[in-house]
């Protein structure tokens, strides 16, 4: 069951998804393993002092990609590729929105992790 999630980018409401199949879609489409690049993110950030955190250029294109697969995956009409989806937008800040992006993703695995549960005690196991 997919998890989704409204925010604001820019001063536009847009509907991020997340389910089990942005894993997959995310390797298909940038070969890189998401759980690795959100891990990596999510250090890369303090979220009680943006000032603080330290993001570099590879990052934010992580970021980038992720939150355009995200927001593809709620609407197909989101533009066919992160380029394009951003130049909808003006500058926002990073700090805001991915702690917002990596809130999503954890809500998705918890409820993932919450599902085997619920099947483990119906089989009696």
């Amino acid at each position: 069951m997919a998890v989704t999630k409204t925010i604001e980018v820019d001063g536009k409401e847009v509907q991020f998804r997340a389910s089990a199949a942005i894993p997959r879609l995310y390797r298909n489409k940038f070969h890189r393993d998401i759980y690795k690049d959100l891990n990596e993110l999510q250090k890369g950030i303090d979220e009680s002092n943006a000032e603080s955190s330290s993001l570099d250029t590879f990052s934010l294109e992580l970021f980038e990609n992720i939150a355009w697969l995200m927001a593809k995956h709620q609407n197909p009409d989101v533009p066919d590729t992160p380029e394009d989806w951003l130049d909808q937008f003006n500058t926002f800040s990073i700090y805001e929105i991915l702690p917002q992006i990596i809130e999503l993703w954890g809500l998705n695995v918890e409820q993932q992790v919450e599902s085997k549960k619920n099947i483990i005690r119906q089989s009696g196991k």
